[in-house]
C-alpha cells in the first residue's frame, strides 16, 4: 500500500475490518474499498500491487464482489485485461447491498417461517412457538414490503425522507415531554 495516500490507506484498513462484521473477509472488504476510492477502473494486476495480496487472492476476492453484484467488469479498447469498478452513484450501492443481504439472509428465513407455521402444533409450546414465529414472520414481510416501496424511490426522495425521520423523531421527543409535563401535573392534582 505504498503507493496510496496515507487517507486512502486509513480508508482501505478500515473497510478491511469492517468487511469481517459484514460478512465478508478482509482481504475482499480492502478490494471494494479500494475500488470505491479508485478514480478509474482497476484490472486485477494493479489491486494485487496496491493492496499487496497474491493474484490469486485478488481473484477470488473479485469473484465475492461480482456475486454481490458490489463491482462491475469492463473492458478497455486495446487491452484484453478484465477491469473493475464499483458502481458510480452511492444510493446504487446502498440499495445493491440490501437487496443482496434481503435475498441471503431474509428470504431464507420467510420460507423456514412459512414451513413452520404450516406445521401442525403438537402441544402447547408449539402453538406458542408458531404464534411467535407469526409475529416474526409478520414483521419481516412488513419490512419487505416496505422495502419494496423503498427501492422505487428516487435518490432525492429517499434523502428526504431520512432528514423526515430526524424531524419525526425530535416531534415524538418533544411529544413525551409534553406527555410527561402533564401526567406530571395530573398526579400532583389526584395526591392533593
Amino acid at each position: 500500500m505504498n503507493n496510496l495516500s496515507p487517507l486512502t490507506q486509513r480508508f482501505i484498513l478500515h473497510f478491511g475490518e469492517m468487511g469481517s462484521r459484514w460478512g465478508i473477509n478482509r482481504t475482499v472488504g480492502q478490494m471494494y474499498a479500494l475500488l470505491y476510492v479508485a478514480g478509474k477502473p482497476l484490472n486485477a494486476d494493479d489491486i494485487a500491487e496496491s493492496l499487496s495480496f497474491s493474484r490469486s487472492n485478488v481473484s477470488m476476492g473479485l469473484k465475492e464482489l461480482q456475486a454481490w453484484r458490489l463491482v462491475k467488469l469492463l473492458h478497455l479498447p486495446g487491452d484484453r485485461r478484465e477491469y473493475f469498478e464499483s458502481p458510480k452513484y452511492i444510493w446504487d450501492i446502498f440499495k445493491t447491498l440490501l437487496e443482496e443481504r434481503r435475498r441471503r439472509e431474509v428470504e431464507p428465513t420467510l420460507s423456514m417461517l412459512r414451513d413452520a407455521m404450516l406445521e401442525t402444533p403438537t402441544g402447547a409450546d408449539d402453538k406458542h412457538a408458531q404464534q411467535r414465529m407469526r409475529e416474526m414472520y409478520d414483521l419481516i414481510e412488513l419490512s419487505s414490503t416496505w422495502f419494496d416501496d423503498v427501492q422505487r424511490l428516487s435518490p432525492e426522495t429517499l434523502v428526504s425522507l431520512m432528514r423526515m425521520g430526524a424531524k419525526v423523531q425530535k416531534l415524538i421527543s418533544v411529544g413525551d415531554e409534553v406527555r410527561n409535563k402533564f401526567r406530571s401535573k395530573a398526579g400532583t392534582r389526584t395526591a392533593e
